[in-house]
């Protein structure tokens, strides 16, 4: 058994939701895929730059959090979404991370097609439960913060807004981390059953 963390709750699963690969562009115009982020844990979230209440919030809060992993700025990469790729173009994004400075070492805000960003926010990353076909009436957002481990794996929902939330994704994120991998054999297994040979 496995550990996933929803609601500030820790609860046992052996089964989580695989993310399928997506590719959309980054503020500095580059194509992104998230197979790129090998060996990456990541943080998902979705926001638009001209959100007026929730987005700023939470954007700080993501901002403590990659502060957090300063020193370890290899093992997470944040991943902040648009629901509103028509005006956040590449240099709206660019303009929203310098504003709040924002670390692009790795933090990506992205773009891309909006039936897609839409696709993956309801049938990927479960952030919303309303339907839609992301036309230009649809809308999506959502306050959750989505955490994967290194296999892309949904490990965890957090409530962006909420900063003792994000302090549990952090610990949550570490403790992931650490955890010994329950599928690849010890070293003394491996070594003694001609495995590393």
């Amino acid at each position: 058994m496995d550990t996933v963390f929803k609601d500030g709750k820790t609860r046992y699963d052996s089964v989580f939701h695989t993310v399928r690969d997506f590719e959309l562009t980054n503020q500095f115009g580059e194509q992104v895929k998230l197979s790129d982020l090998k060996g990456k844990m990541v943080v998902v979230n979705f926001f638009f730059t001209s959100c007026p209440a929730i987005c700023p919030k939470m954007t700080a809060n993501l901002k403590t959090l990659q502060e957090a992993f300063d020193k370890s700025d290899t093992l997470i990469q944040i991943l902040s979404l648009t629901v509103d790729p028509a005006r956040d173009t590449v240099a709206a994004l660019k303009h929203y991370a310098d504003r709040h400075q924002i670390n692009p070492d790795n933090w990506m805000m992205l773009t891309g097609d909006k039936k897609e960003l839409y696709d993956l926010a309801r049938n990927e990353f479960y952030v919303s439960v309303t339907q839609g076909d992301g036309g230009p009436d649809d809308f999506v957002h959502s306050e959750k913060v989505v955490l994967l481990d290194k296999e892309r794996h949904i490990r965890g929902y957090y409530n962006g807004l909420d900063s003792s939330a994000m302090s549990k994704l952090a610990y949550d994120a570490a403790t992931i981390n650490i955890a010994k991998d329950r599928r690849k054999p010890g070293l003394l297994k491996r070594l003694f059953s001609g495995q590393d040979h």
